[in-house]
């Protein structure tokens, strides 16, 4: 029997047809039960961060609960300003809607060490404040986020954004950074499980 493409795997899923791997095969993150639950998304930008907080309701229901973009021009902003502004947007999040976990984009490749840098100082924000509170956090690979949501690795932010609004079933395409971090937290609604407890 041949094997089934992620992307067929993915659309199975979003249909609600449960497809058993073949013996042998490690099991798809696509094919798991989703999470249930509150997750708080990050995707950690120095002056572009985004943040999503969703609803993993059952029968694979998700609701965007809140959703912003931390804009941050250079104009008016030092670096220092922007660690505390992020800090400061978690700690909103956190408090506000009580997430049962805290999801983060890792690091994506760069070759420029000074953006690796500040992309870590603005991670480092978020994480420090999620875990100063104790919450459970885990990080996920963009391009493992982005085969979780969008079926392929390699999808633009507006095929992100679309899929989210569908999947959210929104009226409009959200804001790119706020569709990230919307990502950052299915993928980790479909992939988590409660008996590793880890990512």
């Amino acid at each position: 029997m041949p094997k089934k493409s992620v992307r067929a795997l993915w659309a199975a899923k979003l249909a609600g047809k449960e497809v058993a791997p073949a013996a042998g095969t490690p099991v798809s993150p696509i094919l798991r039960t989703p999470f249930k639950g509150r997750i708080l998304g990050i995707d950690p930008s120095l002056r572009g961060s985004g943040f999503a907080v969703v609803d993993c309701l059952p029968n694979r229901q998700f609701q965007l609960v809140y959703a912003q973009t931390l804009n941050l021009p250079a104009a008016k902003f030092t670096m220092v300003d922007c660690l505390g502004a992020i800090a400061r947007a978690v700690e909103h999040a956190l408090l506000q809607y009580r997430p049962v976990h805290v999801a983060v984009e890792e690091t994506i490749y760069v070759q420029n060490f000074r953006t690796a840098q500040i992309l870590g100082m603005a991670r480092g924000s978020a994480i420090a404040t999620a875990a100063k509170g104790g919450f459970p956090l885990f990080e996920y690979p963009p391009l493992r986020i982005k085969q979780a949501v969008a079926g392929f690795g390699r999808a633009s932010k507006e095929q992100v954004a679309r899929q989210i609004q569908a999947l959210m079933r929104l009226e409009s395409t959200p804001a790119y950074d706020e569709a990230d971090a919307a990502a950052v937290a299915l993928c980790h609604a479909f992939t988590w499980q409660p008996e590793s407890g880890s990512a």
